[in-house]
């Protein structure tokens, strides 16, 4: 892009809520099942069946809204917008459209040490589609044939729309990633882009510098992690100004984002709302959500992770790129704080390290929350104290955490079957140290001639020689008494 024309980019974000079944009926929505083994004749359209709405979507649909500064509407309708598709058994979805449940919101974000406010048109409910899988084509054009599966079909959907306020590719990604966190910290999504869990369309366009009028947009779908939406709306802009600089016009259509070959491409013309023919969904009663459930659902949020990340710096003054990473997960930040109630209030940032570190890069590895290992913040406080105390070094901490969670044992366990324990004792180090000074005379005549840095060299020996024990803190000042 020049600097001639801004771009203009609204998002809207589909993310799956965290409900056992379905929007309508009681089928699981549990990812993985075998093809089309969780469905029913509700949702998939068959005649004389009834729709029963899930309250559960309606309260996380609720408490997303709230966390999103919004305001949670009287009265919320469901309407059918129909198409015919393959992966829609009804030939209609059961969306919301005229009356949403919550409008008029905003989420902060910040780029380049800069915060915006983005605002929230509205939040609404539907249902989702089924998935389709194309033979011989990665598209439904061109492919031999396409299998269906209607499991997904019904799955609880919250669809979060932007104002037309972001003003950058890069905003664009951190609203995304700030969205994101926000919904796996208040548990009304776990959004894993990845998965298919949260999803990404985005309308974009672009006008010359000071212009009020917005161009003809376009929409942008299959962005699928938080960086394509960053690439995909590069590209995207990059198009649409090329072919103005050349003369031509920008059609409204709806373009896919290719993340191979960094490309978008057409795929079909754009629809308006008329031509999905919305109307009142005759077989589901209004929303009209009392205040005293509002009340209550407002009251479930607690502290949401700006006012968390403010309290963590005040109280435990960690970095800032530290603290960021323990709010992103609520998990992560409540072991966190429990680990600081167990060890030392004042040593909060190395517990926070830890956290952030060693623990987040085994969970990674082995594809793991935190909830789900044998390891607590009871243990971690153990372990920490262990090296505070001088009974264990860093390294050796490493070697025990790991141990740690690969057997559920506690630490004290590990440490007195591992023999892992740090040498402190001055007699036992000083036998160590003098046999490596006695081996290493070349290096004894280069330190005592004034290369002081050699003694790295040393203390590199003893360690070797005690297996990684000896204090490292006592065998520095022990060496530096026995070449003085």
């Amino acid at each position: 892009m020049t600097t001639q024309y801004e771009i203009v980019i609204g998002l809207e974000t589909h993310a799956q809520l965290s409900t056992i079944s379905k929007m309508f009926c009681s089928c699981s929505i549990k990812f993985g099942a075998d093809p089309n083994t969780n469905i029913c004749p509700i949702c998939t359209g068959q005649p004389g069946t009834l729709p029963v709405v899930n309250k559960k979507a309606i309260e996380l649909a609720i408490k997303t809204a709230l966390a999103l500064n919004c305001k949670i509407e009287p009265q919320s309708i469901f309407a059918r917008k129909n198409y015919f598709y393959p992966d829609l058994p009804k030939d209609y979805q059961v969306s919301q459209y005229d009356l949403p449940l919550a409008t008029k919101g905003y989420l902060e974000i910040e780029v380049e040490g800069k915060t915006k406010k983005i605002g929230i048109t509205r939040v609404h409910l539907e249902e989702d589609a089924g998935k389709l899988t194309h033979q011989g084509a990665a598209r439904i054009m061109g492919s031999e044939g396409s299998l269906v599966d209607y499991n997904r079909t019904g799955t609880p959907l919250m669809e979060i729309v932007s104002e037309p306020d972001i003003r950058t590719p890069e905003e664009a990604s951190a609203y995304m990633e700030k969205l994101a966190s926000l919904l796996r910290y208040i548990e009304v999504c776990d959004a894993k882009m990845e998965e298919g869990s949260l999803r990404c369309d985005a309308n974009i366009s672009i006008m010359p510098i000071g212009s009020k009028e917005f161009g003809t947009r376009t929409e942008l779908k299959n962005m699928n992690s938080f960086k394509a939406v960053e690439k995909a709306m590069v590209v995207e802009a990059a198009r649409q100004e090329e072919i103005i600089e050349d003369g031509g016009k920008i059609i409204q259509e709806t373009r896919v984002y290719d993340d191979t070959t960094g490309t978008t491409s057409s795929m079909r013309s754009k629809e308006e709302a008329h031509d999905y023919r919305y109307f009142p969904e005759p077989d589901l009663v209004p929303i009209e959500p009392s205040k005293e459930w509002i009340a209550e659902i407002k009251q479930s949020l607690g502290e949401l992770p700006a006012e968390r990340e403010q309290r963590f710096y005040d109280e435990y003054s960690l970095a800032a790129d530290i603290n960021k990473l323990l709010i992103s997960n609520r998990l992560m930040a409540d072991f966190f704080e429990a680990t600081v109630k167990d060890f030392k209030r004042e040593k909060a940032s190395i517990a926070a390290n830890w956290i952030v570190g060693d623990l987040t890069a085994y969970l990674k590895e082995h594809k793991k929350s935190i909830d789900e290992i044998n390891f607590t913040p009871t243990k971690l406080a153990e372990l920490l104290f262990l090296i505070d105390t001088g009974t264990i070094s860093g390294t050796t901490a490493k070697t025990i955490l790991i141990k740690t969670l690969e057997t559920g044992k506690t630490v004290k366990e590990v440490v007195a079957e591992s023999g892992l324990t740090q040498i402190s004792d001055e007699g036992e180090l000083i036998k160590v140290i003098e046999e490596v000074i006695k081996n290493n005379p070349k290096q004894v005549e280069q330190y005592k001639g004034g290369k002081t840095t050699v003694i790295a060299f040393f203390v590199g020996q003893v360690m070797k020689a005690t297996k990684g024990r000896a204090n490292p803190g006592l065998v520095n000042k022990l060496l530096s008494q026995k070449l003085a």
